[in-house]
Protein backbone atom coordinates (compact mmCIF):
# COMPACT_ATOMS: atom_id res chain seq x y z
CA UNK A 1 0.00 0.00 0.00
CA UNK A 2 1.01 3.70 -0.51
CA UNK A 3 1.65 5.15 2.85
CA UNK A 4 4.11 7.94 4.87
CA UNK A 5 6.85 6.46 6.33
CA UNK A 6 9.88 7.05 7.82
CA UNK A 7 13.38 7.42 5.92
CA UNK A 8 16.80 7.09 7.17
CA UNK A 9 19.78 8.92 5.48
CA UNK A 10 22.78 6.47 6.27
CA UNK A 11 24.89 8.79 5.18
CA UNK A 12 24.12 11.73 7.73
CA UNK A 13 23.33 8.62 10.31
CA UNK A 14 26.10 8.78 13.86
CA UNK A 15 25.02 5.72 14.81
CA UNK A 16 24.07 7.41 18.65
CA UNK A 17 20.86 5.26 18.68
CA UNK A 18 18.63 7.81 19.66
CA UNK A 19 16.06 7.35 17.01
CA UNK A 20 16.10 3.67 17.97
CA UNK A 21 15.02 4.02 21.73
CA UNK A 22 12.38 6.73 20.89
CA UNK A 23 10.90 4.05 18.34
CA UNK A 24 8.20 2.88 20.65
CA UNK A 25 6.89 -0.10 18.15
CA UNK A 26 10.95 -1.48 18.32
CA UNK A 27 11.14 -0.37 14.00
CA UNK A 28 14.30 0.59 14.11
CA UNK A 29 17.39 -0.86 15.04
CA UNK A 30 21.17 -0.15 14.65
CA UNK A 31 23.03 -2.37 12.04
CA UNK A 32 26.76 -2.17 11.91
CA UNK A 33 26.70 1.15 13.82
CA UNK A 34 23.92 2.60 11.82
CA UNK A 35 20.29 3.13 12.37
CA UNK A 36 17.96 1.37 10.50
CA UNK A 37 14.19 0.38 9.82
CA UNK A 38 14.05 -3.26 10.71
CA UNK A 39 10.52 -3.90 10.52
CA UNK A 40 8.18 -2.21 7.44
CA UNK A 41 4.97 -3.23 9.52
CA UNK A 42 6.29 -1.96 12.82
CA UNK A 43 6.39 1.94 11.77
CA UNK A 44 3.00 3.51 12.50
CA UNK A 45 4.36 6.85 10.63
CA UNK A 46 4.23 9.19 13.62
CA UNK A 47 7.94 10.02 13.60
CA UNK A 48 8.54 10.16 17.22
CA UNK A 49 11.81 9.40 16.27
CA UNK A 50 12.54 12.62 14.31
CA UNK A 51 12.98 14.61 17.36
CA UNK A 52 15.44 12.18 18.63
CA UNK A 53 17.57 12.55 15.90
CA UNK A 54 20.65 15.05 16.81
CA UNK A 55 22.17 14.88 12.94
CA UNK A 56 18.89 15.08 10.77
CA UNK A 57 18.93 11.68 9.36
CA UNK A 58 15.29 10.43 9.32
CA UNK A 59 12.69 12.16 7.45
CA UNK A 60 9.14 11.61 6.14
CA UNK A 61 8.57 9.94 2.62
CA UNK A 62 5.68 8.29 0.59
CA UNK A 63 5.98 5.13 -0.73
CA UNK A 64 4.58 1.25 -1.43
CA UNK A 65 5.23 0.04 2.20
CA UNK A 66 3.52 -2.87 4.06
CA UNK A 67 1.01 -1.50 6.60
CA UNK A 68 1.41 -0.89 9.86
CA UNK A 69 0.38 -4.33 12.28
CA UNK A 70 -0.57 -2.55 15.38
CA UNK A 71 -1.63 -6.14 16.33
CA UNK A 72 2.35 -7.35 15.83
CA UNK A 73 3.30 -4.72 17.05
CA UNK A 74 1.74 -5.02 20.79
CA UNK A 75 2.80 -9.14 20.40
CA UNK A 76 6.30 -8.20 19.97
CA UNK A 77 6.37 -5.33 22.89
CA UNK A 78 4.45 -8.21 25.47
CA UNK A 79 6.81 -10.79 24.53
CA UNK A 80 9.89 -8.29 25.59
CA UNK A 81 8.07 -7.07 28.52
CA UNK A 82 8.45 -11.20 29.13
CA UNK A 83 12.42 -11.29 28.80
CA UNK A 84 14.49 -11.73 31.61
CA UNK A 85 16.89 -8.68 31.96
CA UNK A 86 20.18 -9.05 30.98
CA UNK A 87 23.10 -6.38 32.16
CA UNK A 88 24.56 -4.68 29.19
CA UNK A 89 28.09 -4.94 27.34
CA UNK A 90 29.48 -2.39 25.22
CA UNK A 91 29.43 -3.81 21.66
CA UNK A 92 31.81 -2.55 18.45
CA UNK A 93 29.02 -0.40 17.07
CA UNK A 94 29.15 2.30 19.51
CA UNK A 95 25.64 1.43 21.44
CA UNK A 96 24.72 -0.96 24.41
CA UNK A 97 24.32 -4.66 23.85
CA UNK A 98 22.18 -6.94 25.74
CA UNK A 99 23.33 -11.08 25.66
CA UNK A 100 24.98 -10.26 22.52
CA UNK A 101 21.79 -7.66 20.61
CA UNK A 102 22.15 -3.92 20.26
CA UNK A 103 19.75 -2.23 22.13
CA UNK A 104 18.63 1.21 21.42
CA UNK A 105 20.70 3.41 24.11
CA UNK A 106 23.63 5.41 22.96
CA UNK A 107 25.05 8.36 24.36
CA UNK A 108 23.09 9.82 27.47
CA UNK A 109 24.28 13.10 26.45
CA UNK A 110 22.86 13.50 23.42
CA UNK A 111 19.03 13.00 25.21
CA UNK A 112 16.67 15.82 24.57
CA UNK A 113 14.80 17.00 27.67
CA UNK A 114 13.34 20.04 28.87
CA UNK A 115 14.62 21.20 32.13
CA UNK A 116 11.75 22.89 34.70
CA UNK A 117 12.94 24.44 37.42
CA UNK A 118 10.32 25.74 39.36
CA UNK A 119 9.79 28.41 42.30
CA UNK A 120 13.43 29.93 41.42
CA UNK A 121 13.90 33.42 42.79
CA UNK A 122 13.90 35.88 40.07
CA UNK A 123 17.01 37.60 41.05
CA UNK A 124 20.10 36.12 43.25
CA UNK A 125 20.17 37.35 47.35
CA UNK A 126 20.64 41.42 46.89
CA UNK A 127 22.20 41.48 50.32
CA UNK A 128 25.73 42.22 49.94
CA UNK A 129 26.50 40.34 52.96
CA UNK A 130 25.48 37.04 51.92
CA UNK A 131 26.49 34.64 49.01
CA UNK A 132 23.83 34.09 46.70
CA UNK A 133 23.12 30.90 46.10
CA UNK A 134 23.96 29.80 42.61
CA UNK A 135 20.95 29.38 40.54
CA UNK A 136 21.38 27.54 36.93
CA UNK A 137 18.74 29.07 34.72
CA UNK A 138 19.27 25.97 31.64
CA UNK A 139 16.09 25.17 30.78
CA UNK A 140 16.59 22.19 28.00
CA UNK A 141 19.68 19.73 27.30
CA UNK A 142 21.24 19.15 24.65
CA UNK A 143 23.04 22.35 24.26
CA UNK A 144 26.02 21.98 22.00
CA UNK A 145 24.81 23.14 18.68
CA UNK A 146 25.69 19.73 17.07
CA UNK A 147 23.96 17.97 19.25
CA UNK A 148 20.56 19.63 19.73
CA UNK A 149 17.96 17.89 17.41
CA UNK A 150 16.32 20.08 14.85
CA UNK A 151 12.77 19.84 15.98
CA UNK A 152 12.82 19.91 19.90
CA UNK A 153 9.74 21.04 20.89
CA UNK A 154 11.62 23.44 23.07
CA UNK A 155 11.91 25.65 20.00
CA UNK A 156 8.63 26.08 19.75
CA UNK A 157 8.39 30.15 20.45
CA UNK A 158 11.77 30.14 21.83
CA UNK A 159 14.06 33.32 22.51
CA UNK A 160 17.32 31.70 20.95
CA UNK A 161 20.84 32.14 22.46
CA UNK A 162 23.84 31.07 20.66
CA UNK A 163 26.78 31.49 22.30
CA UNK A 164 30.57 30.87 22.06
CA UNK A 165 31.65 28.55 24.81
CA UNK A 166 34.23 30.62 26.47
CA UNK A 167 31.63 33.10 27.38
CA UNK A 168 29.79 31.03 29.92
CA UNK A 169 33.32 31.24 31.72
CA UNK A 170 34.51 34.84 30.74
CA UNK A 171 31.11 36.72 32.31
CA UNK A 172 29.93 35.88 35.60
CA UNK A 173 26.43 36.53 35.45
CA UNK A 174 26.04 34.50 32.26
CA UNK A 175 23.02 32.69 33.39
CA UNK A 176 21.15 35.21 34.82
CA UNK A 177 21.26 37.78 31.92
CA UNK A 178 21.86 35.39 28.90
CA UNK A 179 20.50 31.96 30.02
CA UNK A 180 17.89 32.71 31.58
CA UNK A 181 14.26 32.43 30.06
CA UNK A 182 16.06 31.48 26.50
CA UNK A 183 16.91 28.03 24.63
CA UNK A 184 20.50 27.84 24.54
CA UNK A 185 22.67 26.61 21.93
CA UNK A 186 26.59 26.58 22.37
CA UNK A 187 29.99 25.97 20.07
CA UNK A 188 33.30 26.91 19.51
CA UNK A 189 34.04 27.79 15.72
CA UNK A 190 37.75 27.25 15.67
CA UNK A 191 37.53 24.00 17.75
CA UNK A 192 34.43 22.50 16.38
CA UNK A 193 34.72 20.59 13.00
CA UNK A 194 32.76 22.13 10.24
CA UNK A 195 30.19 25.22 9.81
CA UNK A 196 26.87 25.86 12.22
CA UNK A 197 25.56 27.71 9.24
CA UNK A 198 23.40 24.43 8.12
CA UNK A 199 22.23 23.37 11.27
CA UNK A 200 21.53 27.12 12.54
CA UNK A 201 19.20 27.47 9.34
CA UNK A 202 17.68 24.48 9.89
CA UNK A 203 16.56 25.44 13.41
CA UNK A 204 15.39 28.63 12.51
CA UNK A 205 13.53 27.92 9.44
CA UNK A 206 11.80 25.04 10.73
CA UNK A 207 10.77 26.05 14.46
CA UNK A 208 8.96 29.10 15.57
CA UNK A 209 11.89 31.37 17.00
CA UNK A 210 10.78 34.88 18.63
CA UNK A 211 14.20 36.33 18.60
CA UNK A 212 18.45 35.54 18.60
CA UNK A 213 20.71 36.59 20.95
CA UNK A 214 24.61 35.97 19.81
CA UNK A 215 26.90 36.24 22.50
CA UNK A 216 30.92 35.86 21.31
CA UNK A 217 34.06 36.57 22.81
CA UNK A 218 35.99 39.17 21.51
CA UNK A 219 38.65 37.37 19.93
CA UNK A 220 38.70 37.33 16.01
CA UNK A 221 38.50 33.24 16.01
CA UNK A 222 35.22 33.36 18.05
CA UNK A 223 33.96 35.88 15.05
CA UNK A 224 33.04 32.22 13.07
CA UNK A 225 30.19 31.83 15.57
CA UNK A 226 28.49 35.26 14.75
CA UNK A 227 28.80 34.80 11.13
CA UNK A 228 27.47 31.92 11.17
CA UNK A 229 24.07 32.84 12.97
CA UNK A 230 23.56 35.96 10.72
CA UNK A 231 24.01 33.60 7.52
CA UNK A 232 21.39 31.30 9.01
CA UNK A 233 19.09 33.91 9.77
CA UNK A 234 19.44 35.14 6.28
CA UNK A 235 18.98 31.84 4.85
CA UNK A 236 16.09 31.31 6.52
CA UNK A 237 14.10 33.79 5.05
CA UNK A 238 12.80 35.18 8.27
CA UNK A 239 12.47 38.45 9.57
CA UNK A 240 13.42 37.65 13.30
CA UNK A 241 14.76 40.32 15.93
CA UNK A 242 18.90 39.45 17.29
CA UNK A 243 21.40 41.18 18.04
CA UNK A 244 25.14 40.28 18.74
CA UNK A 245 27.29 40.79 22.51
CA UNK A 246 30.74 40.68 23.02
CA UNK A 247 32.33 39.79 25.64
CA UNK A 248 35.75 40.31 26.73
CA UNK A 249 38.85 38.24 27.67
CA UNK A 250 38.50 40.06 31.28
CA UNK A 251 34.70 39.11 31.52
CA UNK A 252 32.99 42.69 30.16
CA UNK A 253 30.60 43.33 28.09
CA UNK A 254 30.75 45.17 24.30
CA UNK A 255 27.75 45.78 22.08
Amino acid sequence: MLRKIIKIDEEKCNGCGQCAAACHEGAIGMVDGKAKLLREDYCDGLGDCLPACPVDAISFEVREAAAYDEAAVQKAMEQKRKLPHHPTVPNNTGTASSAGHPLPCGCPGMNSKRIVRPNLPEEPCSDTTQTAPSVSRLSQWPVQIKLVPVNAPYFDGANLLIAADCTAYAYGRFHEDFIKNRITLIGCPKLDEGDYTDKLTAIIANNNIKSVTIVRMEVPCCGGIEQAAKRALQASGKFIPWRVVVVTTDGRLLE
